[in-house]
């Protein structure tokens, strides 16, 4: 593929896509208190978009308002800076962030984001850092960073940061976020989670029951999750994303897909959006 020219006096716009777990089963815990994961990771064609300007003065601005989230404490100014450090570059840049993704809702929202910019400085600084080198750094930031550089539809264990490419159908999804925030960190923590959910083999899965072993505990916490998992749930096979709180359910069309959202009850958020196999920025970095 033939990359496009970035002209380093232009501003970049580049997409920062959702994701979805097809499933996330809990297998276990380290020592540090980490959780040890299996999942399966997929993007879909809809997230939030990214606006770089290179400057020339080392300096990281991010020049657009998140609610709720310091410039200091976003993971796009924390990428940047990690991408200075890891590489020496003496550029710096301009960083506005365009957000679709709900926070707390399980779609990987701020990882994406950092991993986009990581991805797109590491171009337009002329750093030419590998793509493991990349999702090293991400991981520092966020156990969903790797993903989003790694870059395709992959299944994943350890904490997320070991990744193998996965085929799986083409499909769309509806997505409902219920009105709450979801903290990773308070589902993580729950004496009710389940932490023992059988190995399985990468090649077999499909032909296993799955699930997501964080949404029972959600659903009990969080009854706005319950009850669009019980509205969904008429429509297909719905589960949840992640930690929460959004939910999500897939169909063989866009019009399958577009007359169930259409049928939200009133006030819900939801989104229509088809999967994604390859990160549009996939190609802009090295193996």
């Amino acid at each position: 593929m033939t990359l496009p020219d970035l002209d380093p006096a232009q501003p970049l716009c580049v997409p920062a896509p959702a994701k979805i777990n097809l499933f996330l089963h809990i297998v276990g815990r380290r020592p540090d208190g980490y959780h040890l994961l299996q999942t399966a990771f997929r993007m879909l064609d809809w997230g939030d978009e990214i606006t770089l300007q290179r400057r020339d003065d080392g300096l990281i601005l991010r020049t657009s308002d998140v609610p709720g989230v310091p410039a200091e404490s976003d993971l796009v100014v924390r990428a940047a800076r990690a991408l200075q450090a890891a590489s020496g570059s003496r550029f710096g840049a301009d960083i506005g962030v365009l957000k679709r993704i709900p926070m707390g809702g399980g779609l990987g929202g701020g990882s994406s984001d950092a991993a986009s910019v990581l991805l797109a400085l590491n171009r337009l600084w002329g750093c030419g850092l590998s793509r493991q080198a990349l999702q090293d750094l991400g991981l520092k930031l966020g156990a969903d960073v790797p993903f989003f550089i790694f870059g395709e539809t992959a299944f994943a264990e350890g904490v997320g940061e070991a990744l193998r490419p996965l085929a799986v159908p083409p499909a769309w999804y509806v997505v409902v976020a219920p009105p709450v925030s979801v903290p990773t960190a308070e589902i993580f923590s729950a004496k009710e989670l389940t932490r023992d959910t059988e190995i399985l083999i990468m090649q077999g899965f499909a032909a296993h029951k799955t699930r997501n072993d964080m949404q029972a505990v959600v659903c009990v916490k969080y009854p706005e999750v319950a009850e669009s998992l019980e509205w969904l749930s008429q429509y297909g096979d719905a589960r949840m994303s992640g930690s929460g709180a959004c939910l999500f359910a897939p169909f063989d069309t866009e019009g399958q897909a577009r007359q169930v959202a259409a049928s939200v009850p009133l006030g819900w958020k939801v989104w229509v959006a088809r999967g994604l196999d390859r990160h549009p920025l996939k190609d802009w970095v090295a193996d």
